[in-house]
């Protein structure tokens, strides 16, 4: 393979399952680079009528709870099973390289060398909530590859949550029973974001405190509405490190997906989605847009110390940027 493919050699590529495209194609996509942005956008346009298939499964818990473990052997049971999983694990930034900190493969030891998996850790960036700002660009790369299941883990800390669920068709809340996720902490957006909790590590002596956890969170999801009236979020007990309860974790996963398709939720769900996605992209471009104006540029720097300093009321910051923008709004 030659140095630099165009988009159509890409394309061809990736929907004939070249792993090698595909990691390449990732990098072109998560490129900061303005030259790389047209030949990404060009992939991402051809590839859309190929993508949208997969099982879309978001995951996230504060660290420690034993995310990576559940999603390696989740993932190595899919592969068993006849899937193509892909992973998405979205790793905080080291401040000195830009890089991923945590190494999701040497984290997804069973899942790492399978021929249908897939693993890519991707910095944050300094992103919101420690989502890549191109993580749905990377999911549909992945979809038109033939991955079935596209699962994106967060690092379960900020807004990554409510990132993450706008993103995904399923989004699994991974707790512990006794490690500081006790009911009378826990927030009550997290219950809401849900659409099923797992208490992990119910093995051992810890067997019986997970199912009183579990029976707790059940109870307290009955008082909050959930997004569907036809689902209420249900709560297991599992063991990513003995892979205890994660078929009966997965077998709920694809009754919600036959339910939402046969209720129209899923469609309405996806297209809602497209709609935020353009939305944040349109937030995003106009950002760059008033940054790159030459009048804004000579002035933001005064403005924000202005505003950081008491001075400015930051309303009246923003008329005047809009002002030196020629805009009325």
């Amino acid at each position: 393979m030659r140095h630099t493919l165009t988009p159509a050699e890409y394309q061809e590529r990736i929907l004939a399952g070249d792993r090698t495209a595909l990691a390449r194609a990732i990098t072109l996509v998560e490129s900061t680079k303005l030259a790389h942005n047209g030949e990404a956008q060009d992939l991402l346009q051809r590839l859309l009528p190929y993508s949208g298939k997969a099982i879309r499964l978001g995951i996230t818990g504060v660290p420690g709870v034993g995310k990576s473990t559940t999603i390696d052997q989740l993932g190595t049971n899919l592969v068993a099973a006849g899937h193509k999983v892909a992973v998405l694990a979205v790793d905080p930034t080291s401040k000195r390289t830009g890089g991923s900190i945590l190494g999701d493969k040497t984290r997804m030891a069973q899942l790492a060398p399978l021929q249908n998996a897939f693993i890519r850790p991707s910095p944050t960036s300094g992103t919101l909530g420690g989502v890549t700002r191109k993580t749905r660009e990377t999911m549909v790369l992945l979809e038109a590859a033939g991955f079935d299941v596209v699962i994106v883990e967060t690092v379960g800390v900020g807004q990554s949550e409510v990132a993450v669920a706008d993103m995904v068709d399923f989004f699994l809340v991974l707790l512990l029973a006794g490690g500081g996720d006790d009911l009378q902490g826990i927030k009550k957006g997290i219950i809401e974001l849900a659409d099923m909790i797992a208490i992990n590590k119910a093995d051992g002596d810890n067997i019986t405190r997970a199912k009183r956890a579990a029976n707790e969170y059940q109870n307290a999801i009955a008082i909050f509405t959930p997004k569907s009236a036809a689902w209420l979020p249900p709560v297991v007990t599992i063991s990513g490190r003995t892979n205890l309860g994660l078929d009966e974790l997965w077998a709920k996963i694809t009754e919600h997906r036959h339910l939402m398709h046969d209720n129209g939720t899923f469609a309405e769900r996806r297209k809602r989605q497209a709609v935020e996605w353009m939305r944040d992209l349109l937030s995003d471009r106009l950002l760059q847009a008033v940054k790159a104006n030459p009048a804004v540029a000579a002035r933001l720097p005064a403005i924000e110390t202005d505003v950081r300093d008491g001075r400015l009321f930051p309303t009246r910051a923003v008329d005047e940027i809009v002002e030196l923008m020629g805009l009325k709004v």
